[in-house]
């Protein structure tokens, strides 16, 4: 079968997923999948060291660590139909060494860590022949599930795999099927290598003899849209980004092609003319294949949601 992504029509699915423990439901993704789980009428018991600050009702909180489970979480462990790890991926694998052990024999194991390789080799080792799966919402979990891409690496299909995605379906994540190895290469492209993008524009400005207020009057749209990412980035959860950049094992072939390409760009203004230049903006564009008018209208109808104003002092 293609290790590329697709995406895969789900279907409705009996309901064999009753009970969950989700390990780390206090995050944000945990807290986006407790939310989706107890919806469905799951019985959701969340374990964390700290209860959430605000929960989805219903959701149980058990204080404990899961890669050292004490005896009230043994007994969740060995009655529940899925155990899913929305932790930082060292604590996840742990988890996969010290649980599966614990696990009644049909119960399905997820994750939602952001790189994939590391945890399927552990999985391999510690839980080989049990329904598995890894998702990973590619998107902040405020922004909701609706129409948005929800990959899913199937290490071991089954019914509860195939009832999990259902559930992610029917609330309106678009789940991709793409093989692990793949999806921490396309991870570097679309989290690693933007992130990086975005950090290193950011990184330039401190460098550079400007203004933010000044900056921030004038700047034109695109500016202003890399402004607005790099605000978002850098007040985001610095444990996240710092697995994103890590972790996968091709993050940095990511960061050194960038590397390259701002290279280039100064030989090029250095050294080279205009056509020169015309040929590379021109090779770019054809690196979007079919999809370069849809993303250039795209791009108008996103800047046409900037204020045309500068923005109202700040202080």
């Amino acid at each position: 079968m293609s290790d590329s992504p697709r995406t895969a029509p789900v279907k409705a699915v009996p309901g064999r997923i009753r009970r969950c423990v989700l390990a780390g439901g206090s995050g944000a993704v945990g807290g986006l999948f407790a939310g989706l789980l107890a919806g469905a009428g799951i019985d959701v018991c969340l374990v964390d060291p700290a209860p959430p600050a605000v929960g989805p009702a219903g959701v149980r909180h058990l204080p404990g660590d899961i890669t050292a489970p004490g005896e009230a979480l043994r007994a969740e462990l060995a009655e529940t139909d899925l155990l899913l790890l929305a932790v930082p991926e060292e604590v996840a694998l742990d988890a996969v060494r010290a649980t599966p052990g614990r696990l009644r024999p049909g119960a399905l194991l997820a994750d939602t860590l952001s790189v994939k390789s590391r945890v399927v080799s552990e999985v391999a080792a510690h839980a080989a022949g049990r329904e598995a799966v890894g998702l990973n919402p590619m998107f902040a979990p405020s922004l909701g599930l609706d129409g948005r891409p929800v990959a899913a690496v199937v290490l071991h299909d089954g019914p509860l795999v195939a009832e999990l995605l259902a559930l992610v379906a029917r609330s309106g994540g678009r789940v991709v099927r793409v093989g692990a190895e793949r999806h921490d290469r396309l991870a570097a492209a679309s989290q690693a290598l933007t992130h990086a993008t975005v950090l290193a524009f950011g990184h330039a400005l401190t460098e550079i003899d400007v203004d933010i207020e000044e900056l921030a009057v004038l700047a034109p749209p695109p500016h202003t849209a890399l402004l607005s990412l790099l605000a978002r980035i850098a007040s985001g959860t610095p444990e996240v980004y710092w697995d994103i950049q890590s972790a996968n094992p091709y993050a940095a072939d990511a960061r050194e092609a960038l590397a390259r390409g701002a290279a280039r760009l100064q030989d090029l203004v250095r050294e080279g003319d205009e056509k020169t230049f015309a040929h590379f903006m021109h090779e770019l564009s054809g690196g979007l294949g079919g999809r370069s008018p849809h993303y250039r209208d795209l791009c108008a109808e996103l800047f046409t949601r900037i204020p045309a104003a500068g923005p109202k002092d700040a202080s």
